[in-house]
């Protein structure tokens, strides 16, 4: 088969492409994961997508195909602590990596969580690496997550066809579909997981919460610290909620940034991110508030994904209080 014809629609530049409908989305991105088009409509299609930008329903395509190809993690039975999702891919740039600290964090609260990415910039530390430091081996194959466990996987294991797209970039220099497709995929069974997801540009949030719609996904939405999903330490960023696919405000953004935060090293190296990671944990050190508010958040829409009745309230309502 070929994507051509898609290629012809989507490549026209940004005033002259057109949308994909769902289903086409669909068959291109699943012709690509599968590799059955050569490296030139890969290029291509990469190309395209980025000059002309993704549609929600696009998005929600892509997603389809690639959680026909997931090797999925068990659903988690009714009942039972949702599995709490974190995609992690930017890795380390100017700040520490703290994916691994709200990771363990939300570990202690008893939930189930899966930390899943791939090394997309070779020089950055990754939550991955840092996990590894601190004796948490990566997954070899897919099984259940414990509660109060953190599992990481590699992208490779959960979709080989996903990680080569990721790798385009490194010959194109661009990002490409992939890169949103894994901060919003969901790797496990049914409807009882929890996707903590982020955005760097704020022109995506409002895409990426009409995705969330279309799919009908349960997720915490917010700003992140330069592309991971956990809250950036100096600042108080808006924050939503959204339980099947509908949105809840969670917090509102304050102005400011931070000159300090207590204890954060200036480093942005494995030892420093692990000795700083540890000692919050132990309690020698303040967890930053920007995350132990995300951490609360996450803890409310579990509450809400556990008791059925609390998705019957106004879901325009905010259920946590405003960030001061």
């Amino acid at each position: 088969m070929s994507i051509s014809h898609y290629i012809k629609e989507i490549g026209r530049g940004a005033r002259g492409a057109k949308p994909l409908s769902r289903e086409q989305a669909r068959d291109l991105f699943g012709q690509v994961l599968d590799g059955r088009v050569t490296d030139l409509e890969v290029g291509a299609f990469c190309l395209a997508m980025r000059i002309k930008g993704e549609t929600p329903e696009e998005m929600a395509g892509f997603l389809d195909a690639t959680h026909e190809r997931l090797a999925r993690f068990p659903a988690i039975a009714a009942g039972e602590q949702p599995l709490i999702v974190v995609p992690s891919y930017n890795g380390a740039r100017k700040l520490p990596v703290l994916t691994p600290l709200l990771a363990l964090l939300l570990a202690r609260e008893g939930l189930p969580l899966l930390l899943h990415g791939s090394q997309t910039e070779a020089r950055r530390v990754t939550a991955a690496s840092v996990l590894e430091a601190m004796g948490v081996a990566p997954l070899s194959c897919v099984r259940a997550v414990q509660p109060g466990e953190v599992a990481h996987v590699t992208t490779q294991l959960l979709c080989p066809g996903l990680k080569r797209l990721l790798d385009v970039r490194q010959v194109v220099g661009l990002r490409n579909p992939a890169h949103s497709v894994v901060k919003l995929m969901l790797p496990a069974g049914g409807e009882r997981q929890l996707l903590i997801s982020s955005y760097t540009h704020p022109a995506y949030a409002e895409s990426m919460a009409q995705t969330f719609a279309l799919m009908k996904m349960n997720a915490l939405l917010s700003r992140g610290l330069e592309g991971e999903s956990v809250a950036d330490p100096r600042r108080t960023a808006q924050v939503d909620g959204f339980l099947q696919g509908r949105r809840i405000e969670l917090q509102s953004q304050a102005p400011g940034t931070l000159d300090q935060v207590p204890g954060l090293p200036d480093g942005i190296d494995l030892p420093s991110t692990v000795d700083y990671t540890r000692r919050v944990l132990d309690g020698q050190l303040p967890t930053p508030d920007a995350i132990a508010r995300q951490v609360e958040h996450v803890r409310r829409l579990v509450q809400m994904l556990v008791e059925p009745q609390s998705l019957d309230a106004d879901p325009t309502t905010p259920s946590v209080a405003k960030a001061a």
